[in-house]
């Protein structure tokens, strides 16, 4: 077999370095890389997590301060029970409470974490108490649309019967 050239090797190495680039770039961005120093970890438990995820982000003020870890059932509430990893540093007070909140109207979800003003804080395995489940966009829409169908057909075809006032007044001569 003939010796590869120079230019093959370096056209080789480049790949292979631009590869690599990518695949860093990927494990740094996707959130779920580890969080550098001592971590908390905390549970709280919701009616619902439409569309939360393991990996999802933990915000404090709109930054992010951790990640859900884990989800499960609780099997004698029937509450999902998220598990978070949140940084280490910060000192949360027992009173704070989580929200699932959505970026947008097609955005991911998150949880929000709203600090209470109670001097006592959460340890490792603490519990959030005070949580707020995550807003079906499609209940809402099914709601409003069903209401609205209600509200327009007060009788059959959704006309008024026939002699029956109409909310417009006629001028009498």
């Amino acid at each position: 077999m003939k010796g590869r050239s120079i230019a093959e090797v370096l056209a080789g190495a480049v790949v292979l370095l631009v590869a690599a680039g990518f695949l860093l770039f990927a494990v740094t961005n996707s959130g779920r890389s580890t969080m550098a120093g001592p971590a908390l970890t905390l549970t709280a438990k919701f009616d619902r997590i439409d569309g939360l995820a393991p990996g999802a982000d933990v915000r404090i003020a709109g930054v992010k301060v951790g990640s859900i870890t884990g989800q499960r059932i609780d099997p004698q509430s029937f509450l999902a029970v998220l598990t978070m990893r949140i940084d280490g540093s910060l000192r949360i007070p027992s009173d704070s409470s989580a929200e699932i909140a959505s970026e947008g109207l097609l955005g991911g979800r998150f949880v929000s974490l709203v600090p209470g003003g109670s001097d006592r804080m959460l340890r490792d395995g603490g519990e959030i108490t005070i949580t707020q489940s995550a807003i079906s966009l499609e209940s809402l829409l099914g709601r409003f649309i069903f209401s609205m169908t209600q509200g327009s057909s007060s009788s059959p075809g959704g006309q008024a019967p026939e002699g029956a006032a109409t909310g417009t007044a006629t001028p009498r001569p």
